[in-house]
């Protein structure tokens, strides 16, 4: 760590211990609450420039880590990590495409088109990515098994529709690899308004925990392409591209057609192994007829780190998206200082959520608890306080008996609860408790709500449009800090009512399987 760094993180955790904010004036000097003011100086050092992003594996994560356990020891918890300590260490292997050294272009005719690798499309890194791709373009549709005749040793593009009816991202790519195609290019669909394709890329890197076995299917490549340049393939083989897409977004049969060219790619491919860690933390339960019953509250510790610049901030901080809602974890434990409940409650900040929910999985897999003794997950994630809250949605709602508790809380402060209204989204899966149900363990999460058509809907998608998964998610973006605490109280008590609850969490449905 360089000096200066070390300056900054030593001043962070030092003005984060001593319950100031990171850098001043804070914006939560303006907070009246004194709870949502505490949370909004732990977001303010967790997500602060000083943590870099907290990627992966990086020495900002560890920086963001050590002062999640400082909290944690501050608010009297224990380390879960096992063997005493707060970490739950494990190795994960990274593959990354390198833009300084990739290019692909669209060669036709006597022109060869450059396209923009991370600003135009990007491909999914796997250890048998080839460093040349050099084919023949076709259009298949949707890209299902019977789109994909005489398709061997093409790379076959495909309308990357999400919408119920039609092919999946991973079938689409099934069939293409069944066919032998060459590779399989997804094109984005713009009508999918809920939520927006956006460039560019952060970086094109994937991480896998180590030992992962390889899928069954073939590897073949999988690109990802906007609508602009899928434009300039479409006008190549004379079809109105504008046309396609509009229909590709209405669900209606799409027709095949060659392009004219070939797709000219070189992939500068780079692996390492390295070790990431979540941070674990447990309070003991004070009823000797529950206290083997584990409920773990968790939110995720990563974030994107660096990544292509967008409006010139190279920096994605991950601001709401986790470091808040850890903050929300310490808080909860704060709250419970010396105050157990009668189960016992594990906090779980989680690493490799950004890189498919690695941390959740191994502690599911490897739980540093008897793996009976989980009662339940509640999850913070997907939480974007941008207007006030009286809506909530919440995953899986109806599924198991954590609905029920919710409810039954969000009744008392006039917030109403409901199921997921956008389940193409696929938001239940792509969250830390995914790997808690899939494992047969009762798990939630909660997204704020709005009405159709509402200014509360305009600031959401907005969010989605401008700030998920990008620089500006940030210290400086705007806030509803009313909802946010209001929020955070109704977490604390639906955290209470299940730790306190005579009967465990139990599902009322079947459970979803890996």
């Amino acid at each position: 760590m360089s000096r200066p760094l070390a300056l900054a993180f030593g001043v962070a955790l030092a003005s984060l211990m001593a319950g100031g904010a990171l850098a001043e004036p804070s914006r939560a000097d303006a907070v009246k609450d004194p709870d949502t003011k505490a949370w909004w100086h732990i977001a303010e050092a967790l997500s602060g420039d000083a943590m870099e992003g907290r990627d992966t594996g990086s020495a900002g994560f560890d920086r963001a880590a050590a002062i999640v356990v400082q909290k944690f020891k501050a608010a009297g918890l224990k380390p879960a990590g096992g063997d005493g300590s707060w970490f739950q260490t494990f190795r994960v292997h990274e593959v990354a495409v390198d833009p300084k050294g990739s290019s692909v272009a669209f060669r036709h005719g006597d022109q060869n088109e450059p396209l923009g690798f991370l600003t135009q499309l990007t491909v999914r890194p796997t250890d048998d990515l080839p460093a040349v791709l050099d084919a023949p373009l076709t259009f298949r549709g949707y890209c299902g098994p019977v789109d994909l005749k005489d398709a061997a040793g093409k790379v076959v593009v495909c309308f990357n529709t999400k919408r119920a009816g039609l092919p999946s991202a991973g079938q689409r790519i099934q069939a293409a690899a069944a066919a032998g195609a060459a590779a399989v290019v997804q094109v984005d669909d713009p009508y999918f308004t809920i939520e927006p394709p956006r460039w560019p890329a952060a970086y094109a890197r994937s991480v896998t925990i180590e030992g992962t076995p390889a899928p069954a299917a073939p590897r073949l490549p999988v690109i990802t392409m906007s609508a602009e340049v899928f434009a300039t393939l479409a006008k190549a083989a004379g079809q109105d591209p504008a046309a396609i897409l509009k229909t590709g977004g209405a669900k209606q049969p799409l027709a095949a057609f060659e392009i004219p060219g070939q797709l000219d790619a070189r992939f500068a491919v780079t692996k390492r192994d390295y070790t990431t860690k979540n941070v674990l933390g447990v309070l003991p339960g004070r009823d000797p007829k529950l206290n083997d019953q584990t409920l773990v509250l968790s939110a995720h510790l990563d974030g994107y780190g660096y990544g292509q610049p967008v409006k010139g901030d190279n920096l994605y901080n991950g601001t709401l998206d986790d470091a808040a809602y850890v903050g929300t974890l310490i808080r909860f434990a704060d709250k419970h200082r010396g105050k157990p409940l009668r189960r016992t409650v594990l906090f779980a900040a989680f690493t490799g959520e950004e890189k498919g929910l690695l941390g959740a999985h191994w502690f599911v897999d490897h739980p540093t608890v008897p793996k009976a003794s989980i009662v339940a997950d509640l999850n913070l994630d997907q939480l974007r306080p941008l207007f006030p809250l009286d809506l909530l949605t919440e995953l899986a709602v109806d599924d198991t008996t954590l609905g029920q508790s919710a409810r039954a809380v969000a009744a008392t402060m006039a917030i109403r609860i409901q199921p997921d209204p956008e389940p193409e989204r696929s938001l239940l899966t792509r969250a830390d408790h995914w790997p808690f149900m899939q494992a047969g363990i009762p798990g939630t999460g909660f997204i704020f709500g709005y009405t159709p058509g509402t200014e509360a809907e305009r600031r959401y998608r907005e969010w989605y449009e401008i700030r998920y998964h990008r620089p500006q998610d940030d210290l400086t973006q705007p806030m509803d800090f009313d909802a946010a605490g209001k929020f955070n109280r109704f977490f604390y008590a639906v955290a209470e009512s299940v730790a306190d609850a005579d009967a465990k969490p139990a599902w009322l449905k079947p459970p979803p399987t890996r």
